[in-house]
């Protein structure tokens, strides 16, 4: 029985949604995140019925929803309820839209019919009088549904074909998507699912789809099985019922077998956190609306899979993205990966923002644990020493002074990966498709180029699983690599490439060139991992790469290229190559690999094969001996994988091809021996083109001195002694910081232009409270910062040793060695905080040394306290310099483990002031003795020893300290070093 509404005032919304011709959805105007909603049916009118599923609609009936629709859908509007019908669940009011009454505008066109009457007993509307004079006219003229022209009725009916939705609708999703793809549809919406779910009306063919919104998926709705009586109810009433049933007769009751049907449907799952409010803001926004319907394929269960893009104002908004920024959508790849890169892009930045605003699902969001971490404002210029693989190179920076070793950096490019080059010696470790390929492209646009570097982040990975950066609890089984984006000046430089530049300035990102060619792929970051700042630059790289099939994306294999590597096989089979190798006089050559200043490994890709090559007539210095790590890095940085001439000459007992080499024209050996990094060597000059350009060379540098020559005097020549006591030794510069017992001593070499970078990058540390306990926990070995005692300020520290079990509490301590200073002490956990890799790996900047020739007594033996307290008088809290002449190096000790172990520079110390030794102080002081002479001593040591033993005696004399009671000294000889046995050790 229809009932007429209390005092019912005016209400203001806007419409929602339009189910027929003469029903309005209305929202509240509210502030709530889902407003209240009420269904309002036109007071006195009957628009005709859509038709239900596989029904047929009544003449005019889409006409007449259209009207209504295009009229009212999403438009603020006043309206009250009239009069209510309890049994059927509805409510009939009176709607404004502006000053308009909608009513009149729906009579007025002709699309609904005005009722006789009104609820029974109920009072007269005021507008009646007026629907009914409107309705009269419009008949009058034959307007909409009144139209008298001959099969208007008939047309106006809609050509339905059978709904797409359900498995028993028989629809060919695929074919549709396949003939369909990439093309936009005119759809309208006529229902909303979930917030990433819609189902459509495609015109002008009127076929109803379901469409799955490509690259997201909102939370779910749920399910609930349905009530009985609703499903009657909504069966009479849903599908566009007129309001000619408002009678109120009372529904008949359900038949046995509808409620067995019902009962039969699975139990209710409820809605997912924030589904209706994905679903809400969806339907605000598309409901009933023209949009449009960017087909991009289907999934496995033959679902369609497309784009959604929505009128707003001007413009065209895309469903998805709008979904992802307000945190009712998540990012899915699988159906992402059918758009294109640049939207691919869009959606992953709008859920990564989401998530750190913490909007809406993404509430409580906690980002998960990464190993990499950011590298802020580290940007330089170099030039391309060497080329690693196919994504890593080595970088000489200009910062550096030219061929120091220290200057090369390895730069790993960010966000991609290339090819494993593997081990071509195991057979279980092959190189992959075009590992040699994407190497080699890299080698021929980057080797001697000038480049630009931005580092970005760091990486600690396992060097267990190799490349897999898996976090290690043993830091042991780790390591730290720098990640960063390489630009080439110009696309000139790049050998034309078609690559966009980067930026306002013409330079072209490396890694960009790479994946355009399809020699590296992108890398796969999980959300909040650091990645490369061009990040979205190399997708889309990747994707042209993909599309044109480049490379690794090509069906093609790489060609095989074999090579053979005369370095591993026998001297005598390598020398059966030297025929071929001299049969052109020069012969092209890539350097592959520098051994040492004049021996290097070549590939002669005529010949097709590696060989060992030693320069003719010269020779630098060996390994640990002073420049030649000089040597070796002048050599890298002038021609380590360039292209080069070779003259092969003869091969050595060894299997190594003696010669010479020019790059650019260029003697290499004339360089070396300018720089006077190489000496000439009387044998097999005779048979060099270019000896007498050598010879000049080697005289410029005798005559400016230069390395290995400081020391020349002209006329004095060097006598054909040992390698030994020919060989010349290292002087540095150094400032004492810390001294231990048994005369040894950490020093700072100065002038190293690591002092005072690490400086800076520790003054330019801000520190934050202490970290959080089990989110740093430092372990044996690890370089962290910890804050020093004496004057709180922070500096590299080394953990030598922890609380077993991990940090449990600030308190917790942990032992640390200073290894810029060498200093040792017990720090608590609050004055601990992690190291960034670009300060934790710089080597140590304290250097353990021991005075040479002398034995001085350790802290537990007689005299051992005294002579470290007068060696730290002398050493210490002046800052003066002295002269470290390095005449051996032991390395023994292996890598520093904390204070006093690792590598140990044998020295004699000079007070740079006084010129007094330091060594012959100690002895004069009576705090040292004098290591023994031995038969097989070098003549060098025999006169160092000769020279000291007068301050010996002199202390003797005067019986101080250790020898106050004489002479003390052991009567044991040390034993010489024994031949090495056979099959055993030293």
């Amino acid at each position: 029985m229809a009932a007429t509404t209390g005092a019912s005032g005016w209400l203001r919304g806007k419409v929602k949604a339009v189910m027929s011709g003469d029903c309005l959805l209305i929202m509240g105007s509210t502030k709530a995140e889902i407003p209240p909603e009420k269904s309002i049916t036109l007071s006195y009118l009957m628009a005709p019925r859509l038709a239900r599923r596989n029904g047929v609609d009544e003449p005019f009936a889409w006409e007449s929803r259209e009207f209504l629709r295009k009229l009212c859908i999403g438009k603020e509007v006043t309206f009250r309820v009239d009069y209510t019908a309890p049994n059927i669940g509805r409510e009939f009011g009176t709607v404004f839209l502006g000053d308009k009454n909608v009513a009149y505008s729906v009579v007025a066109a002709g699309w609904a019919r005005v009722k006789e009457q009104g609820p029974k007993g109920g009072e007269q509307s005021p507008y009646l009088a007026e629907l009914q004079r409107l309705e009269e006219v419009a008949k009058q003229q034959d307007l909409g549904r009144w139209s008298k022209e001959p099969g208007a009725a008939e047309e106006s009916i809609r050509d339905l074909p059978p709904s797409a939705i359900g498995e028993s609708s028989g629809f060919d999703a695929k074919g549709f998507a396949v003939a369909n793809k990439g093309n936009s549809l005119e759809a309208i919406v006529e229902q909303v699912r979930d917030g990433s779910t819609v189902r459509v009306y495609l015109l002008p063919s009127f076929q109803f789809v379901q469409i799955y919104v490509a690259g997201v998926q909102a939370p779910s709705m749920g399910r609930r099985p349905p009530n009985p009586a609703v499903v009657t109810e909504v069966e009479g009433t849903a599908d566009g019922t007129t309001n000619g049933d408002d009678s109120g007769e009372t529904p008949a009751p359900l038949t046995t077998a509808q409620r067995l049907a019902a009962s039969a449907v699975s139990t209710e799952i409820p809605a997912d956190r924030f589904g209706r409010e994905a679903k809400h803001f969806t339907e605000t926004r598309v409901l009933n609306r023209d949009v449009r319907i960017v087909v991009e394929g289907t999934d496995s269960f033959n679902n369609i899979i497309g784009s959604v893009y929505y009128p707003d104002g001007d413009t065209a908004k895309d469903l998805s993205l709008e979904l992802v920024e307000n945190g009712l959508a998540k990012y899915v790849e699988w159906s992402a990966n059918m758009l294109d890169v640049e939207i691919k892009v869009k959606l992953k930045n709008a859920e990564l923002q989401a998530k750190k605003e913490q909007l809406r699902i993404w509430t409580g969001f906690k980002p998960p644990v990464t190993n990499s971490k950011p590298i802020h404002d580290q940007k330089f210029t170099g030039k391309v020493v060497e080329v690693v693989s196919g994504d890593c190179i080595i970088v000489a920076d200009d910062a550096t002074p030219y061929g120091s070793p220290s200057a090369e950096r390895r730069i790993n490019l960010s966000s991609i990966r290339a090819p494993k080059l593997g081990n071509p010696r195991r057979e279980d470790n092959k190189p992959e498709t075009f590992a040699r390929e994407s190497k080699e492209f890299l080698r021929t646009r980057l080797i001697g180029k000038q480049v630009t570097v931005e580092m970005e982040y760091s990486r600690r990975i396992s060097t267990v699983d190799g490349q897999n950066a898996v976090p290690a609890t043993n830091m042991a089984d780790t390591k730290v690599l720098d990640y960063g984006s390489v630009f080439l000046g110009s696309p000139v430089q790049a050998g034309g490439d078609d690559i966009p530049s980067t930026g306002d300035q013409p330079r072209v990102n490396v890694a960009e060139l790479l994946l355009s060619r399809g020699f590296a792929e992108i890398s796969k970051h999980r959300d909040y991992e650091e990645r490369s700042h061009y990040f979205d630059a190399l997708l889309a790289a990747h994707s042209r790469a993909e599309k044109s099939k480049k490379g690794l994306h090509s069906a093609k294999l790489s060609p095989v290229m074999h090579i053979t590597d005369l370095t591993t096989v026998s001297a005598k089979k390598a020398k059966d190559f030297l025929p071929f190798l001299q049969r052109n006089r020069r012969q092209a050559a890539i350097v592959e690999y520098v051994f040492s200043g004049h021996r290097f490994k070549l590939t002669i890709p005529k010949e097709t094969c590696s060989i060992a090559f030693s320069l003719s007539g010269v020779r630098c210095p060996g390994r640990d001996e002073p420049y030649s790590s000089e040597a070796i890095a002048l050599m890298r940085r002038m021609i380590l994988q360039r292209d080069v001439e070779i003259e092969v000459e003869t091969v050595d007992r060894n299997g190594t091809f003696l010669g010479s080499l020019w790059e650019s024209k260029t003697n290499i050996s004339s360089v070396l021996l300018e720089a006077g990094l190489a000496k000439l060597s009387s044998f097999g000059l005779d048979r060099i083109a270019d000896a007498h350009i050598l010879t000049k060379a080697e005289q410029s540098a005798k005559k400016k001195k230069l390395k290995i020559w400081e020391n020349y005097v002209e006329g004095e020549e060097v006598t054909n002694g040992s390698a030994s006591e020919s060989k010349q030794k290292e002087i540095l510069k150094v400032v004492v910081t810390e001294v231990l017992g048994g005369g040894k001593f950490y020093a700072q070499t100065i002038g190293d232009q690591r002092v005072s970078s690490i400086q800076q990058q520790l003054a330019s540390l801000a520190l934050k409270e202490a970290p959080v306990i089990g989110a740093f926990n430092p372990v044996k070995g690890e370089i962290v910062l910890a804050q020093f005692s004496l004057d709180n300020s922070w500096n590299r520290a080394m953990i030598v040793s922890g609380p077993r079990g991990g940090v449990v509490s600030v308190d917790d301590k942990f032992e640390v060695f200073y290894i810029d200073y060498g200093n040792q002490e017990v720090v608590s956990y609050s004055r601990i905080r992690p190291a960034s890799p670009s300060v934790s790996s710089s080597p140590a900047l304290a250097q353990l040394c021991s005075l040479a020739y002398i034995k001085v007594p350790g802290l537990e033996d007689d005299y051992g306290q005294e002579a470290a307290e007068y060696l730290s008088e002398c050493l210490l809290g002046n800052s003066k310099q002295y002269r470290a002449m390095i005449e051996e190096r032991d390395t023994t000790g292996g890598k520093s483990k904390g204070q006093g172990t690792g590598t140990v520079f044998i020295v004699t110390l000079v007070d740079a002031e006084t010129e007094s030794s330091i060594n012959a102080a100690m002895l004069e002081e009576g705090l040292a003795r004098l290591e023994r002479s031995k038969r097989w001593d070098t003549n060098e040591r025999k006169i160092a020893l000769q020279n000291l033993e007068q301050f010996q005696e002199k202390a003797k004399k005067e019986r101080l300290r250790l020898w106050q009671y004489g002479d003390v000294e052991s009567d044991e000889e040390e034993p010489a070093p024994g031949a090495r046995k056979t099959g055993g050790r030293w």
